[in-house]
C-alpha cells in the first residue's frame, strides 16, 4: 500500500514509518524538516507544514491511507483543529483512501460516562492538549470522509516492540495494576494493523497493555 505519514519525524510518526516499511509498504514521510530521515527502500520524503490544503492534497494524491501524527505547539494546542479541517478537505480533494489520526487519551473513559479529562486525575498541564484532541475528534465525526482515530494509553512512551497489547473502544486501556501505558512501537503495530485490515472505519478505538 501507499501510505503518507505526516509528523513522520516525531515519536509516534517515526515508529509508524518504521512499522510500515518493515511490512513492505511504500511510505511518503512528511514533516517540516526531514533531514533526520535516512534514505531506505520504499521511503520517500516530503517537506510540508499542513498549512495549505492544495499542498497537502498534492502530497497525498493516490495514497491508500494518510496518517496524521501531527503534534501542535504547546502554546497553541487548538492548532490541531485547523490542521484536522485542512486534512479532511485535502483527503476529499485528492481522493485519498482514508485518514488515520494519532489521537489523545484524555477523551477516553476511566469509568462509565466519565472521561480522563472529566475525572480530575489528568495533570493540569496536560488539559489543553487533551481538550484540543477531544475537539479534533468532534471535527472528524462531523466529516464525510473515511477516518479512524486511535487513542493511546495514558502513558505513551518509548519502549520495546512486544506485539502484546489490548484494544478497546472508548475506554482507557489499563492493566491489572491499573496502569495505562503503551510504547510508540506497539502503538504503531495497532495502527498499521488497522490500515491493513480495517475494523474501525469512521470510528475511534484505543490501545494499551
Amino acid at each position: 500500500m501507499n501510505v503518507v505519514v505526516y509528523g513522520a519525524t516525531g515519536n509516534s510518526g517515526s515508529a509508524i514509518v518504521k512499522e510500515l516499511l518493515a511490512r513492505g509498504h511504500k511510505v511518503t514521510a512528511v514533516a517540516r524538516k526531514v533531514t533526520s530521515l535516512k534514505a531506505e527502500q520504499g521511503l520517500t520524503t516530503k517537506v510540508d507544514d499542513l498549512s495549505n490544503v492544495d499542498a497537502i492534497a498534492a502530497i497525498i494524491k493516490d495514497a491508500d491511507a494518510v496518517v496524521s501524527a501531527y503534534a501542535p505547539p504547546a502554546d497553541d494546542t487548538d492548532a490541531i483543529l485547523g490542521v484536522t479541517e485542512r486534512e479532511i478537505v485535502a483527503v476529499k480533494k485528492a481522493g485519498a483512501g482514508r485518514l488515520l489520526v494519532v489521537g489523545g487519551a484524555g477523551l477516553l473513559e476511566v469509568a462509565p460516562g466519565v472521561t480522563l479529562i472529566q475525572s480530575g486525575f489528568l495533570p493540569k498541564e496536560y488539559l489543553p492538549i487533551a481538550i484540543s484532541h477531544e475537539k479534533a475528534l468532534a471535527v472528524l465525526r462531523k466529516s464525510d470522509i473515511n477516518w479512524t482515530y486511535l487513542s493511546p494509553a495514558a502513558y505513551f512512551v518509548p519502549g520495546e516492540r512486544t506485539g502484546k497489547f489490548r484494544l478497546g473502544t472508548k475506554e482507557l486501556v489499563s492493566d491489572a495494576k491499573k496502569e495505562s501505558k503503551i510504547s510508540f512501537a506497539d502503538y504503531a503495530i495497532a495502527l498499521v494493523d488497522e490500515i491493513e485490515k480495517p475494523e474501525h472505519e469512521r470510528g475511534s478505538f484505543s490501545v494499551g497493555y
